[in-house]
């Protein structure tokens, strides 16, 4: 049985922030409704001329048509909230005071819905009602200001911790929420802000400077405060043929010495402790890389790997549909695209035993609006036909 079989959501979210939350509930097997506009529905269903993106961020949904701003919509929507557990949104700024929409709103009609919200900075506080995206968010958060070379600008990170970063965060706290309402009854708000989400991924870095937030955090590529570790250069020349090792403890470095056939390394002189070896970063870094540039990036993680040194070769996107570890273990999903036939997407990373969901792929605009309307709300097909004259469904 799915782990949140029972759970119900109605998911007016769009992009990623919202939809990479209730997409992982889905994958545990809450029953998912994404409630759309009529037109184009989510935009992020054709974000730069694509479906890739909507694809991978709304697989097991189902998608109903209302138009909220029609009175009649809104009054289905609040007609559907006492059928669900949870309502979730990640609009802009104000946009769900305009329509009415709130959690006083949702929970006059349930009173022990659990309401979620995402927003950029939160709802109150000076940024509260600007406008964000995972980038503004990021960079305000000091992502940005911690990535790159160290002689170089800010830079943006490869990965979009502002929305998906936010996404999981949420989804931890709805699990939370539901919990304490099985126990208590009672629902409650959500609200999270990207912003203050971004920082939970930045604590780390933020301690290793141990000052306490006087002094900002400097870029460093990827440079690390260990040696000998960092990005060696490796056979083939491409922009990505590199591995990454991180050598942690003494135990680490003696193997890493013996896998590259360099025992004499561990008794060098000039290496011979944590501070030669740091202050010489750069001349032991030349003399490893004798050795990882006459070998693939794959050969390097194999054979390091099996030496007990953490390392890891640098991977680009492509090589990840077919990385044969994630293929084995069938975290590549497979499925069939209308327009594009047979796709390659991931799956969810965490494995539980007792929960098997099979993924399915996202729904089209609209797909089950009658289903929903019909099963949840009883209507027949006079009411339906009334309700798309008036443009509140689709």
């Amino acid at each position: 049985m799915p782990a949140l079989d029972g759970m119900r959501i109605l998911d007016l979210t769009q992009y990623e922030a919202g939809p990479s939350c209730t997409q992982a509930l889905a994958w545990m097997g809450a029953d998912v409704v994404k409630v759309e506009a009529p037109g184009l529905g989510d935009p992020g269903r054709v974000l730069a001329g694509t479906t890739a993106y909507f694809w991978h961020w709304n697989m097991n949904k189902r998608s109903i048509v209302l138009n909220l701003r029609k009175p009649e919509g809104r009054q289905v929507l609040l007609d559907l909230v006492p059928k669900f557990d949870i309502v979730i949104e990640n609009y802009a700024p104000g946009v769900m005071d305009r329509m009415d929409l709130g959690y006083e709103q949702f929970k006059a009609v349930h009173p022990s819905v659990i309401f979620a919200s995402v927003k950029g900075y939160g709802s109150d506080g000076p940024y509260s009602q600007y406008l964000s995206y995972d980038m503004c968010a990021q960079a305000a958060a000091g992502t940005f200001s911690m990535t790159g070379a160290a002689d170089g600008p800010p830079t943006l990170p490869g990965v979009t911790i502002g929305d998906s970063g936010t996404g999981m965060q949420l989804g931890m706290s709805i699990l939370a929420a539901y919990v304490q309402k099985l126990r208590t009854g009672e629902g409650q708000h959500i609200e999270i802000s990207m912003h203050e989400a971004i920082t939970y991924y930045m604590r780390t870095h933020l301690a290793n400077t141990g000052n306490w937030g006087r002094n900002p955090v400097p870029r460093n590529g990827s440079q690390v405060g260990a040696a000998p570790s960092g990005l060696y250069r490796c056979k083939g020349g491409g922009p990505n043929d590199y591995a990454f090792v991180l050598t942690i403890t003494d135990t680490h470095i003696d193997k890493f010495y013996m896998a590259i056939d360099r025992p004499d390394l561990i008794t060098d002189e000039r290496f011979d402790d944590f501070m030669k070896r740091f202050e010489r970063t750069a001349e032991l870094h030349d003399e490893i890389e004798k050795w990882t540039l006459e070998r693939s990036k794959q050969e390097v993680m194999r054979l390091l790997g099996e030496a007990g040194v953490p390392c890891a070769a640098t991977m680009d996107t492509q090589e990840l549909y077919t990385d044969p570890h994630l293929v084995e273990r069938g975290f590549v999903k497979t499925m069939s695209h209308p327009d594009e036939g047979e796709v390659r997407l991931f799956g969810w990373a965490a494995r539980m035993s007792g929960n098997q969901v099979e993924m399915v792929p996202p729904p089209e605009l609209g797909e089950h609006t009658n289903e929903v309307l019909v099963s949840e709300l009883g209507l027949d097909a006079e009411a339906l036909e009334t309700l798309r004259t008036t443009e509140a469904i689709g």
